[in-house]
């Protein structure tokens, strides 16, 4: 395939099935020129109100989010995808306090692309350093996140949405060099539902479409990840848990249900952790205090087996 054919593949965004047919897994590498992404200039982002964090080093994770809009936006035009992305900046920047958007790169539900937090962009292009973002908590030095429109805990992605998302993570990963199996959700690093139930469930199928899109063989994840409990939940993950935390000091019943107590239990242990509870969200901040998920998890289970280990148990 040449090197034009390549280049539309990428900037179109094309399904898996599409970029199989063009035979694109025998490719090679992406084209250096990418999808289209509207720069902060496109939608008058305004400055930022510190100085932008530029680490100089490539990222070793794509993060993968959603904006928890319940109403799931019909509009899927160009223009409201610009006007998102100032509505994103004005929440974190004006509620939440940070200097700019939290996260590098937004994707619309109609697939459109915007630079998100200013500079992320250009520094993307160069492909040996990253802008430091604010969208997982703890990890920021390491991840380049990207926020996906809507609310994905019960109902599938756009397929427009999917097609940017795709075209979008095989570029950044073709110009950082990061593996598709270093493609993450939020609730791998922080005890959040984000990037929503449906998206997080896809997040394979993403890898391996990242992996025939950039000509390279898919990479397994054979070792699961931290399971996320949350308040209301009842089974045997929950009544793990409690015991892990009795047997930290916390005062908890055994009794499998996630209720109050369980909940205040886990909201003190983050808190005395430091464990960031921020939210990436960007129409509303979800109410995720107490939730147990991939930040508590390490502070509670016993020494004596690693973590991987613990998280193959738990999975079972």
């Amino acid at each position: 395939m040449g090197e034009a054919t390549r280049r539309a593949v990428l900037k179109g965004g094309l399904t898996v099935t599409a970029a199989g047919a063009l035979g694109l897994a025998a490719a090679g590498s992406a084209s250096a020129a990418g999808p289209t992404i509207h720069p902060t200039s496109e939608w008058k982002a305004r400055a930022a109100t510190g100085a932008i964090v530029v680490e100089n080093h490539k990222p070793t994770y794509i993060v993968v989010h959603h904006t928890v809009d319940p109403g799931n936006n019909t509009d899927y035009s160009l223009a409201h995808a610009l006007q998102i992305s100032r509505d994103i900046q004005n929440l974190h920047m004006d509620k939440r306090g940070w200097i700019d958007t939290g996260q590098q790169f937004t994707n619309s539900r109609g697939g459109y692309v915007t630079e998100g937090r200013h500079r992320s962009l250009e520094i993307l292009r160069g492909g040996r350093q990253h802008v430091q973002g604010a969208n997982v908590g703890n990890h920021n030095s390491e991840c380049l996140g990207i926020e996906n429109e809507g609310l994905y805990s019960t109902v599938d992605v756009p397929v427009a949405l999917w097609n940017s998302l795709v075209s979008l993570v095989a570029y950044i990963a073709d110009q950082y060099g990061i593996a598709p199996s270093f493609i993450k959700g939020h609730r791998d690093f922080n005890s959040t539902e984000c990037c929503g139930q449906v998206l997080y469930n896809r997040l394979p199928e993403l890898r391996t479409a990242v992996s025939r899109v950039l000509g390279v063989a898919a990479s397994r994840v054979d070792v699961p990840e931290w399971p996320l409990l949350k308040p209301g939940d009842v089974g045997p993950q929950v009544l793990t848990a409690q015991r892990f935390l009795r047997a930290a000091g916390y005062g908890v019943p055994t009794d499998g249900v996630f209720g109050r107590s369980t909940k205040d239990a886990v909201v003190r242990l983050a808190a005395e952790h430091g464990l960031s509870r921020d939210s990436c969200t960007a129409a509303r901040a979800a109410d995720e205090s107490g939730f147990l998920g991939s930040d508590v998890w390490p502070l509670i289970v016993p020494s004596g087996k690693s973590a991987a280990a613990w998280r193959v148990e738990l999975a079972h």
